[in-house]
């Protein structure tokens, strides 16, 4: 049998046979490793710890500690979730469900809204899939064999997915016991890898952020592999709660949310006064430093974001409208309309550099259910 050379993140090199997967290197180097072994990264790429080594290769063996190995954690802890609601109700569809940076969600189309109410039922499968101990298996399989195979189990959306993959890219599915998602991965070996995993919320989401789609469930959760990390994430939630600029804003009489108005702020006045304050701090910085204000408009034709490539790249974040056969959007930055004023005359390099600045309002699209007071808004400056 043929062997291989594994280069290991300390500079050494340890011989093995051609086909020795990841998890048994970590198994060669120690006990304590491969029990906290959560994935591998071969020659820069994060991958399955049961992907075998065909090649020599630099292998860094990834734990918890390693935001990469969280991030497959829980990307496992997203398939043991959608899981237990197909257990639940097995005539949910499944759409997309990927790991955040403390947690996961996945949206799915559930013949009735999920409530907190459900939520211990979930758990409790969901524990239930962990004891189970499923080994999690990845396989590449034909476009059209996987087509068939998600339309004959009703999972329309899959279907959807695998089509808008690009041709000659693979199609990787991943199984646990009878649960079959289309998932490109990594994820752990066995789902009893994971040992502590609570739900934590549920939204309505857009299929694919389009309004004009069917509103899915996006059920969220949260996995650690510590009882006492669950709590202090918990804890640190609750302070953040008391110090919440949506909970603080409207008490100290700075600004307000509405739902009339999702995603924009209501400054109220002495809101405005700490904003005119700020803005006027910043003309303080900027006028001294050769910058010239301008106000430019907030409505443009989709011409202007033709000739610079936004309508082509972006179009799906902006707010767009047509009138009179006309399109048009509703400005999300203000570099278009800035390049219309640099060609109002003619320039020499000389003119160069030319500063300008504008405090306009700008308007961005995000899917409903996604804005989160001012950290991520629709509305800003």
């Amino acid at each position: 049998m043929s062997t291989i050379q594994v280069r290991l993140p300390d500079g050494s090199v340890r011989e093995f046979p051609q086909g020795t997967t990841a998890l048994q290197v970590a198994e060669a180097i120690g006990p304590r490793l491969a029990k906290a072994a959560l994935a591998a990264r071969i020659d820069g790429v994060v991958r399955d710890l049961t992907t075998p080594l065909e090649k020599d290769c630099d292998l860094e063996i990834l734990t918890w500690d390693h935001p990469e190995g969280r991030e497959v954690y829980r990307h496992t802890s997203t398939h043991v979730m959608a899981q237990a609601v197909k257990r639940l109700w097995p005539e949910a569809k499944l759409t997309v469900g990927p790991p955040l940076e403390n947690g996961f969600y996945y949206d799915i189309d559930t013949p009735r809204p999920i409530t907190p109410d459900d939520f211990p039922a979930i758990e409790a499968e969901m524990r239930k899939i962990i004891e189970e101990d499923l080994p999690i298996v990845r396989e590449e399989v034909d476009r059209e064999w996987a087509k068939r195979f998600f339309a004959e189990r009703g999972e329309d959306y899959k279907v959807l997915l695998i089509d808008k993959i690009p041709e000659g890219e693979p199609i990787t599915i991943y199984r646990q016991g009878e649960f079959v998602d289309l998932c490109t991965g990594p994820h752990l070996p066995r789902t009893g890898r994971i040992k502590v995993i609570k739900l934590m919320s549920v939204a309505g989401a857009y299929w694919e952020g389009d309004q004009r789609n069917k509103q899915l469930q996006r059920l969220y959760g949260t996995s650690f592999e510590k009882q006492s990390d669950l709590d202090r994430y918990l804890k640190q939630l609750e302070e953040a709660k008391k110090r919440d600029h949506r909970k603080l804003g409207p008490e100290l009489g700075l600004f307000t949310f509405k739902e009339e108005a999702p995603g924009f702020a209501f400054w109220l006045p002495k809101g405005y006064t700490l904003y005119r304050i700020l803005e006027n701090w910043s003309r303080s910085l900027q006028e001294p430093r050769g910058y010239q204000e301008v106000r430019t408009p907030w409505l443009y034709s989709s011409k202007i974001y033709e000739t610079s490539g936004h309508w082509f790249h972006f179009r799906e974040n902006m707010f767009t409208f047509e009138s009179e056969s006309q399109a048009y959007a509703v400005k999300p930055m203000n570099c278009p309309g800035h390049c219309l004023l640099y060609k109002n005359e003619v320039r020499s390099y000389r003119d160069l550099p030319l500063k300008i600045a504008e405090y306009g309002p700008l308007v961005r699209y995000e899917p409903s259910g996604t804005p989160s007071g001012s950290r991520r808004a629709r509305g800003m400056t």
